[in-house]
């Protein structure tokens, strides 16, 4: 197992740690029933806290990030000099995760997304890992929640029985929400974004050479331009830019310059 501890990217914890490293510390957690927050940041999650105070303490305060992207780890080597074998790519994880679940007995909560992509998705999941658990589903409501519903979600996947949840809500959604659930849920909470439609083959993946070569980015901006276009043509470069002036020492945002959110969000 690897792990190189919490890196400074931008302002944004990572945690350069492996797949192995990244599961013991998921399933540990499940058996002991104590919180973890996890999420699985690519240049456009980076780029979210780097970009806003308000999220980047959200992340910073999120247990165990990884590199998702295949840039983000390898600004863990430009800045740290760390050669880690691999990204943490959120869909692989999950699947990793839920194999170790399927084989020790733990249950998955799935939250987010739509009831059908989760219907096909438990599916897949139990057609892969026949003795999984799946402990319930719930759909997202597409809006912010009151406290009250917040509590009664929260309430609804404690008598579940669900031993972590898998969160579906798209960036930067999904971090606000394992960050606000983490003190109602005494589970790992792992923010997984598409995850969900790539296991329910709702949405194709990049072919593995492009994942490889840092190029999803660009598979998905031919997938989805009108959505995508800003996320990619414009935040990618100026990640870049940044990674630049950190490596050089022009700019460099500590982990601690951040300011607490004034409000919950409370996607639901």
């Amino acid at each position: 197992m690897i792990d190189y501890g919490k890196q400074n990217v931008l302002g944004v914890g990572i945690n350069a740690v492996d797949y192995e490293s990244a599961v013991q510390k998921i399933v540990t957690a499940a058996h002991a029933r104590r919180p973890l927050t996890v999420t699985a940041l690519a240049v456009h999650g980076v780029m979210t806290g780097a970009l806003d105070a308000e999220q980047r303490h959200r992340l910073n305060e999120i247990d165990l990030v990884v590199p998702d992207g295949q840039p983000v780890r390898w600004a863990l080597g430009w800045l740290y000099g760390l050669k880690l074998p691999d990204r943490v790519y959120g869909p692989t994880l999950t699947l990793k995760v839920c194999e170790r679940a399927a084989q020790e007995g733990l249950s998955v909560y799935l939250y987010g997304s739509r009831m059908d992509v989760l219907e096909t998705l438990a599916a897949n999941l139990r057609e892969k890992f026949p003795t999984i658990k799946i402990a319930g589903m719930q759909p997202s409501r597409f809006r912010q929640v009151s406290a009250a519903e917040q509590a009664e979600i929260a309430q609804t996947v404690r008598d579940s029985g669900a031993s972590f949840v898998l969160v579906g809500l798209g960036c930067p959604r999904q971090e606000t929400w394992v960050y606000e659930n983490r003190d109602l849920l005494s589970m790992p909470l792992l923010a997984v974004g598409a995850a969900f439609d790539f296991h329910a083959g709702t949405v194709a993946q990049a072919p593995a050479w492009l994942q490889s070569r840092g190029l999803e980015w660009l598979y998905r901006l031919v997938q989805e331009p009108r959505r995508l276009w800003k996320r990619y043509l414009y935040l990618n470069p100026l990640y870049l830019t940044l990674l630049l002036l950190q490596l050089l020492k022009v700019r460099v945002v500590a982990l601690q310059e951040t300011v607490p959110p004034h409000e919950q969000m409370r996607y639901g």
